[in-house]
């Protein structure tokens, strides 16, 4: 913790702002916010997945904490059985309200994708909107 006093004792409020600064960069750098990527995945998954990952790294690079279920679930759980689609979507759900934001990309917005901007819209979430090449849109 920064000190108005340097460790002689005298006073140095110049360091101390240095000393400051730094500590709250690094309070910074260490947060990071949690984000739900909302994409596409039926259709042409295995396109869809990679393009998923992307979002998920691009949301990284921004310093943000990514979840991106389709990616996860998918791995040992099966779209094709309703059952097993509900249970994710209810995961999904619980996931969502951890985040602060929901990140929509693409052009296409799937039924599954419907139903979490819905979600998010009515938990007043922020939802930014991306192209597929992730640039911001409004």
């Amino acid at each position: 913790m920064a000190n108005l006093y340097n460790s002689e004792g005298y006073f140095s409020p110049t360091e101390f702002a240095a000393f400051t600064r730094i500590e709250k960069a690094e309070k910074e750098a260490a947060y990071r916010p949690v984000v739900y990527i909302c994409s596409p995945y039926s259709g042409d998954t295995e396109r869809n997945i990679e393009n998923a990952k992307k979002y998920s790294r691009f949301a990284v690079d921004r310093n943000y904490l990514p979840i991106t279920p389709h990616i996860y679930f998918t791995q040992f759980m099966d779209d094709e059985i309703p059952e097993e689609r509900n249970t994710a979507i209810f995961m999904n759900r619980v996931l969502l309200s951890k985040c602060v934001e929901l990140w929509v990309f693409g052009s296409v917005i799937s039924r599954g994708m419907k139903g979490e901007i819905k979600r998010a819209k009515r938990k007043h979430l922020k939802i930014r909107y991306f192209t597929e090449e992730m640039e911001e849109t409004t």
